[in-house]
């Protein structure tokens, strides 16, 4: 009769093969905004995994996700085209059933215990804004642009190599639409605007491969200082200067 630890170590295998099993997809742009949109419609056609992203420099940036053949397959499809229609696709790759070697050596399965079920996650009720421009300047002025122009977050920025930097914000649909749209318009016045991308309803698992400043996942915690600190100081000076001993001080004889 099987026993309950034979039982689950039966499911861990049967996931692991699972895992072993599917296939590995992979879409390149020549910008972070572009595969971040590309991320989003590959998630939103296929029920696949998002790994992350890969930055080789130059601007190259790789999604890579996990799945079984036919949605890994399906997903890379509408990829390539939402990568063409950016006019950013670089190249594609379907992979059945990658060698143990390859999830090793190359970052393709850091996240893979991170799924524990085949749930689709939910969608966010916050916008995804991305300005891509070449040159920090710019960059610079355009987020602040767009804090300025809407009721939205700055939550981080990425950069991809020659000299491309992307702003992120989030916010509401609304809002993030009307900043990106100032945002750019103060790139292209400060440099060079290179790409643009508004995510309405991103899922939960396309915003955990984002970037996010330090300041919104560590509240700062204020400076507390001594309340006396004059007494304190006091103190500490009587010590440095020191009381004479009384008993060895000399006695002086007063004779009558």
């Amino acid at each position: 009769m099987e026993t309950y630890n034979q039982r689950a170590s039966t499911s861990q295998s049967r996931r692991r093969d699972n895992f072993q099993d599917t296939a590995l997809g992979l879409v390149s742009t020549l910008s972070f905004p572009a595969i971040v949109g590309t991320a989003d419609m590959m998630l939103k056609s296929a029920g696949v995994y998002l790994v992350g992203y890969e930055k080789i420099g130059g601007g190259h940036c790789t999604a890579i996700v996990r799945g079984n053949i036919a949605d890994v397959r399906l997903a890379v499809e509408a990829g390539v085209q939402t990568a063409e229609q950016f006019g950013q696709l670089v190249s594609s790759l379907v992979i059945a059933r990658p060698f143990p070697n390859l999830d090793i050596v190359l970052p393709i399965a850091s996240r893979l215990s991170q799924f524990s079920g085949d749930d689709y996650s939910r969608l966010s009720n916050k916008a995804i804004g991305l300005v891509e421009t070449r040159g920090f300047p710019a960059m610079v002025g355009a987020a602040d642009a767009m804090l300025k122009a809407a009721d939205v977050d700055l939550a981080a920025y990425e950069k991809i190599g020659g000299g491309l930097c992307t702003a992120i914000i989030r916010g509401t649909v609304a809002n993030v639409a009307v900043a990106v749209e100032a945002g750019m318009f103060e790139a292209e016045r400060i440099g060079e605007l290179n790409a643009v991308m508004v995510i309405p309803r991103p899922l939960d698992e396309l915003e955990q491969t984002l970037p996010v400043a330090s300041c919104w996942i560590e509240e700062r915690q204020p400076l507390r200082l001594p309340v006396n600190i004059k007494e304190k100081e006091q103190v500490a000076e009587v010590e440095m200067v020191g009381l004479p001993d009384l008993a060895k001080l000399p006695i002086k004889i007063v004779e009558e």
